[in-house]
């Protein structure tokens, strides 16, 4: 049995949860189960998952204009690339997109911060995931000064208007923080010291990052302050349970889907005339 007693689009909201500084990243918001639990309930919604992605690719390929976004941000070691392989895996690849941002290499840095976010969007029926997305440019960017403050401000003002566009196209937006303890990140990042597998995953600059730590926290209040709206809603996702985190997200990412009130699109064919000359072929 389910042990969610709260939507996650409720609990979760910006807005209902208040200030990020304040999310306790061991809690498990609106879910009253255990780890166990949240395995079963992974893969029940694993299912609805695939049958709504389905169609809505089905309704892509049909001439339908809507598709879903799923937007991840969050500290270093907070599970970005988890949800990609334990929720995205939960789906049939050829409908999901996913695009990873890092430092934008010297041809998207000759045009303006969002040219490379709309060049990775979700094609009609397609789900993309974004680790990393435009937020960049008010988060790390903001952090350490890369442009001027001026600059920077003035750009929360284009992704809300850039997010509105892409709702009024056809574009469901979940964006989802991942809130990771210091003490979780440090945790993780020792891990990856012990395992020859996770080397990969350690980059020596994410100690410079922590260090920065408040200054994050600032920089990501005032991205939920100023870019928490209707059309592009921001969750808060306590991910010091990789197992909740995850269940987490395919939950909002499955009612986002039921949501759309999908429908399997109708024949464009005489479906009597086919079943006809079926029939009639030759064994």
């Amino acid at each position: 049995m389910s042990g969610w007693f709260a939507s996650p689009h409720t609990v979760l909201r910006a807005r209902t949860v208040g200030l990020m500084a304040d999310v306790d990243p061991e809690s498990t918001p609106g879910y009253d189960g255990d780890k166990k639990s949240g395995a079963d309930d992974l893969a029940d919604a694993g299912e609805t998952l695939t049958e709504l992605q389905e169609k809505l690719y089905a309704e892509g390929r049909s001439g339908g204009d809507r598709s879903v976004l799923l937007v991840l941000q969050g500290m270093d070691t907070a599970g970005k690339g988890g949800i990609v392989r334990h929720v995205g895996g939960l789906m049939d690849p050829q409908g999901v997109m996913v695009t990873g941002f890092g430092k934008p290499t010297q041809s998207e840095a000759e045009h303006d911060f969002l040219w490379r976010i709309r060049n990775a969007l979700p094609a009609p029926g397609r789900i993309g995931i974004f680790d990393r997305s435009h937020y960049e440019d008010v988060l790390p960017v903001r952090v350490h000064s890369l442009v001027p403050e001026s600059v920077w401000r003035g750009r929360y003002d284009e992704i809300n208007a850039f997010e509105a566009e892409l709702a009024a196209s056809g574009t469901s937006i979940v964006k989802c923080a991942l809130v990771v303890s210091k003490a979780e990140q440090k945790a993780r990042l020792a891990e990856r010291l012990e395992r020859p597998d996770k080397f990969w995953k350690y980059d020596p600059n994410d100690l410079a990052e922590r260090a920065l730590w408040d200054e994050y926290l600032e920089a990501y209040q005032e991205v939920f302050d100023r870019t928490d709206t209707d059309a592009a809603p921001w969750h808060l996702i306590p991910a010091d349970r990789k197992w909740f985190a995850r269940l987490a997200v395919a939950r909002l990412l499955a009612e986002t889907l039921e949501s759309l009130d999908l429908s399997w699109p109708p024949a464009d064919f005489d479906v009597k005339a086919e079943k006809k000359r079926v029939a009639d072929l030759a064994d």
